[in-house]
């Protein structure tokens, strides 16, 4: 029985309503969309000069929404409060804040993936030497420490390090200045920013790796709908749109709250990691497909493609003709936000690139038009001041 099977039995009379409540988080993600006027039909230039919209949740952010991606990324080490906050000073829309994994006693915090190695200053300390390991995490052999083998309290004594210092040397500056944040905190400091700066903030937390944490006793969907239920923030107008690589994760959370629900997708060859466990032989490649689409529409309301899905590149790195991806999603109903924006050339298509350095920035404002005038909702981006400015160039045609 594929994972979508297993969830759709036994709603029985709940199910309608929960029908309802989806409908309902799709109009409200689809006012965002209809609001951008041409830009969603994929003709630059077309699109309302002022993107902002009256009215409450998504409908008020501009469109296309400039997300930012683990915080400021480019400029500081992901995943901090020095992330986050500054993504709100260079202008985020909305601070993907964060990539949950738990901890040995079930709190959730803030990192790129469990293992911690990268990201952290945990080789620095010798009283956690003997818990470096090798574990398989969704199919792949991976060495070092794993945030399921710490207590909240140990993870708290370790600091943030830049995770790619090879291409982001500025960002080693401020290695060692935060802690690992908890989901907690950030729902915390989501309400303190949302006063300090007068208008709400967004957030858009990610559920990683949920299978493989569930066999562990970890249920990431329950932990993270009773923290959003704790905070009042479980509901469809809520400040948090809730994303994952692994389609029933949002089915799960689809039944537990009612906030905005994204369906992260990879590479168009790939598999997400539920699949592989429950035998469904799917690639993302069928799920782009209308028949696809439809279907992730009937649980969640957008979905969140690497860019490659929405513009191939061919061979020699260089963008061909966009996708018909953006007018399907869009026909059932789903806004697209892809993934990810960044300055550096290593990151741009090649057709982008200025020059050898791979660390040097390249034409990324180019680039975001480019993207933009596919109609895409919204952006992730490293670098949330380089989308702002990008967004003001394509409104202004």
């Amino acid at each position: 029985m594929s994972a979508q099977e297993s969830y759709g039995q036994g709603q029985g009379q709940g199910q309608g309503q929960r029908q309802r409540q989806g409908t309902g988080r799709r109009a409200l993600l689809g006012a965002a969309v209809l609001g951008a006027g041409g830009a969603v039909l994929g003709l630059p230039g077309v699109a309302r000069a002022d993107a902002r919209h009256t009215g409450g949740g998504l409908k008020g952010l501009p469109v296309p929404t400039i997300i930012g991606h683990r915080g400021a990324s480019g400029y500081r080490p992901e995943h901090t409060f020095g992330s986050y906050n500054l993504a709100l000073d260079l202008g985020a829309d909305i601070v993907e804040a964060g990539d949950l994994v738990p901890t040995r006693d079930g709190h959730l915090v803030c990192r790129h993936e469990p293992e911690i190695g990268g990201t952290t200053d945990v080789a620095d300390h010798p009283e956690f030497a003997d818990r470096r390991k090798t574990k398989v995490l969704d199919g792949v052999s991976t060495t070092g420490w794993f945030t399921e083998d710490f207590t909240l309290a140990e993870l708290k004594t370790l600091r943030a390090i830049e995770r790619i210092p090879a291409i982001r040397r500025h960002n080693t500056l401020y290695n060692g200045r935060w802690e690992i944040p908890t989901f907690e905190e950030v729902l915390k400091w989501q309400d303190e920013q949302t006063r300090k700066r007068g208008k709400q903030v967004w957030i858009y937390p990610e559920t990683k790796h949920p299978t493989y944490f569930r066999k562990q006793g970890l249920d990431m969907e329950q932990l993270l709908s009773k923290a959003l239920r704790k905070h009042g923030k479980d509901r469809k107008n809520s400040p948090v749109v809730i994303q994952s690589f692994e389609p029933s994760s949002i089915q799960r959370l689809n039944k537990l709250v009612d906030n905005p629900l994204v369906v992260l997708l990879s590479g168009a060859n790939t598999r997400p990691f539920d699949f592989v466990e429950s035998g469904d032989p799917r690639t993302v490649a069928d799920l782009i497909t209308p028949k696809g689409l439809k279907e992730i529409a009937s649980y969640a309301q957008g979905i969140g493609p690497t860019l490659d899905l929405v513009i191939p590149k061919d061979a020699k790195g260089n963008l061909t003709k966009p996708s018909t991806l953006v007018a399907d999603a869009h026909a059932a109903g789903l806004i697209l936000h892809p993934y990810t924006m960044r300055d550096e050339n290593t990151f741009l298509p090649a057709n982008f690139q200025k020059g050898t350095d791979p660390t040097a920035y390249g034409d990324v404002f180019g680039a975001f038009r480019t993207y933009f005038a596919t109609g895409i909702d919204g952006v992730f981006t490293d670098n949330a001041d380089t989308g702002v400015l990008a967004r003001e160039d394509f409104l202004r045609g």
